[in-house]
C-alpha cells in the first residue's frame, strides 16, 4: 500500500519481515530507546510475535514502523510508532495510525507515549489516561517501576 506525504512524496506501507530487524533496531538506537537495543532477542521475538507489525519505506530505506497487538475487536493496542526523525512532520504518523485502525475498524486505539511524543498523540485527538505504573518482573533481581509513560486513548 502507498502513503502520500504532505509533501506529495510516496512512501510504501508492508508488512514486517524478519529482516528488518536491524533498520529498527537502527531507529531505536536514533530515538535513544536503549532497553530495545540492547535486548535485542527480546526485540526481535515482540515484533515476531506481534499482530500488527508493519513498516514505512522510502524506497529501500525503512523510516518509520508501528508494532501492536489486536483482539481485532474491541482493543487495538500500540506499542511502538516510530518516525525517523528526518521524516517527521509529513504526517506519516498520523497516516500510519490510519492504516492499521482502518484494518480493525470497531477497536478503540490505546497506547503508550513518552514525554516527548505525548503532544503528537493529543493533536491527533487522543485522550490521556494519566500516568502508568508497570513492574518489570526480572529473574533473579527486583523489579523495576516504570513511571515515565502516559497511556492515550481514542474511541
Amino acid at each position: 500500500m502507498n502513503l502520500t506525504a504532505k509533501d506529495g512524496r510516496e512512501f510504501t506501507i508492508r508488512k514486517y519481515r524478519e529482516a528488518d530487524i536491524e533498520d529498527i533496531q537502527r531507529l531505536n538506537k536514533e530515538e535513544g530507546w536503549t532497553n530495545l537495543v540492547e535486548k535485542q532477542d527480546v526485540t526481535k521475538r515482540a515484533w515476531d510475535n506481534s499482530n500488527v507489525a508493519y513498516i514505512v519505506s522510502d524506497g529501500e530505506a525503512i523510516v518509520a514502523y508501528i508494532r501492536g497487538l489486536t483482539d481485532q475487536s474491541v482493543t487495538l493496542f500500540i506499542c511502538e510508532l516510530m518516525i525517523d526523525k528526518d521524516y517527521r512532520g509529513l504526517g506519516i504518523g498520523q497516516a500510519f495510525l490510519s492504516f492499521v485502525h482502518h484494518m480493525y475498524p470497531t477497536t478503540r486505539i490505546e497506547m503508550l507515549a513518552s514525554s516527548t511524543s505525548h503532544t503528537f498523540y493529543e493533536q491527533l485527538g487522543y485522550r490521556d489516561r494519566g500516568t502508568v505504573l508497570a513492574f518489570l518482573k526480572r529473574e533473579n533481581r527486583p523489579p523495576i517501576l516504570f513511571v515515565d509513560k502516559r497511556t492515550y486513548l481514542r474511541l
